[in-house]
């Protein structure tokens, strides 16, 4: 109870504000909010979340995954999820802290310990929570305590973010976190076929071309890339561009059928109705809606 409470005060002091707060620590973010939010959608890239007050669920595909403070989330590739803070008060505020997980950092650790790179194969969907630890949290706390003393930044965040690594890798979450700094790892394939829809989601694409960049045949990219994300490579293009052309509508003003256009629509009635399917509500609608109570989505 000490340990989560000295995490708590720590967030709340660097994030005196709803909102993400990125930090001088790399990778590092903390995160307030005062009130429940509504379902967000977005991009989880790869990271672990440590909530020390509130309670927050993640939904890929058809799971519901929620954590709280004696739970954390572990997220393994970039995947597009629907979060949503369900427990905060103005008295009691949702407080986390997310870092982003790095591969060459994990696989730098894993070279140095041999023990840590025994090949295991990873099951599931490429996002789990999984009980909080009192040594993982105690490097947590080290970690973000580091942001009341600049100077030590430098020298000292390296060594407690490589302590919660070495934590991670010796957790129930082990496999997950060595698949993402093996290179031919079938999470790594995945995460090159999401590469390239990333970079390609507005055009129409075969899945044969996205299987040749994951280097896998047709059948094994839809097979794996269906357990790691919950959905297919088309149904993942889907969401990017529906995501994309919300923000368009919302942080760039642009009109709705501008905006499908532009993401790869042809038809604005596809794009209207897809978006809709989604979001819960028509484009125009559902933009008013979030500009009326938006609220912080990552962490």
């Amino acid at each position: 109870m000490r340990q989560i409470e000295e995490l708590a005060a720590l967030i709340a002091r660097f994030a005196p504000t709803d909102g993400v707060h990125e930090t001088a620590i790399p990778r590092l973010k903390v995160v307030r909010l005062s009130q429940p939010s509504e379902p967000m959608h977005g991009l989880h890239e790869p990271a672990l979340c440590i909530i020390a007050q509130g309670a927050k669920q993640v939904i890929l595909g058809d799971q519901i995954y929620r954590y709280d403070a004696a739970h954390c989330l572990i997220v393994s590739l970039d995947l597009p999820v629907i979060g949503q803070v369900i427990e905060a008060t103005p008295d009691k505020p949702y407080l986390c802290v997310k870092l982003e997980l790095d591969p060459a950092a994990i696989g730098a650790l894993m070279l140095e310990a041999a023990s840590l790179a025994e090949p295991e194969p990873m099951t599931g969907p490429g996002m789990a929570v999984s009980p909080m630890t009192p040594a993982l949290l105690d490097a947590a706390i080290r970690l973000t305590g580091l942001l009341a003393t600049p100077a030590d930044i430098s020298v000292l965040a390296p060594l407690a973010e490589r302590e919660i690594l070495y934590r991670l890798l010796t957790g129930e979450q082990a496999a997950r976190l060595r698949q993402i700094a093996v290179a031919e790892s079938k999470l790594q394939q995945v995460n090159r076929a999401i590469g390239w829809i990333k970079r390609n989601y507005r055009k129409p694409f075969s899945v044969e071309i996205v299987a040749a960049e994951a280097r896998m045949s047709p059948s094994a990219l839809h097979q794996h890339f269906k357990a790691v994300t919950a959905m297919s490579p088309l149904q993942y293009q889907k969401q990017l561009r529906l995501q994309e052309a919300r923000r368009l509508i919302l942080a760039k003003a642009h009109d709705a059928a501008s905006a499908g256009f532009q993401v790869g629509y042809e038809s604005p009635s596809q794009f209207s109705r897809e978006y809709s399917r989604l979001f819960g509500a028509p484009p125009l609608r559902d933009v008013a809606r979030l500009r009326g109570g938006e609220s912080a989505y990552s962490g």
